[in-house]
């Protein structure tokens, strides 16, 4: 039987526990550039989980909680939507924001959360834009909140 490219990238043989490379890139600086066992992404509909060996792909992401996990620790982050792109036991998170979890500020979140839930939305743009809105804070406390 021929040997046949798998488009992969050749990580199909990687095994459970090899590290992965995360970058997460905001357009201030590189935040965060380290070997992973796990990274979990928050794509706008829904999360999506990277081990190695994972098949490239390129996602939008939503607002929400990137994690990390090294040797049992998890690590997590606020992203503030942006592009993930997986390729080569590599992820890649282009992100307008990445906050760490223990940096968010959840007062700042919660009042956030209450200009946003009163602002009045007649357009169709203004109610997407008053969910986004909603959206982004409620994230925040939750990620904030499970420091």
């Amino acid at each position: 039987m021929a040997s046949h490219d798998t488009g992969d990238g050749g990580a199909a043989g990687k095994k459970a526990g090899e590290p992965i490379k995360c970058v997460v890139v905001t357009p201030e600086r590189t935040l965060f550039d380290e070997l992973v066992e796990f990274v979990a992404l928050p794509l706008y509909d829904g999360e999506l989980g990277v081990l190695p060996g994972r098949a490239p792909l390129i996602g939008r992401l939503g607002f929400g909680e990137l994690r990390t996990q090294v040797h049992g620790a998890t690590k997590r982050y606020f992203v503030d939507g942006g592009f993930a792109q997986v390729r080569d036991d590599v992820v890649t998170v282009l992100t307008n924001r990445a906050v760490p979890s223990g940096q968010i500020d959840t007062a700042a979140a919660a009042k956030e959360l209450e200009i946003a839930q009163s602002r009045r939305a007649t357009s169709d743009y203004e109610v997407a834009e008053k969910n986004k809105a909603v959206a982004r804070a409620r994230a925040q406390i939750h990620i904030g909140a499970a420091r």
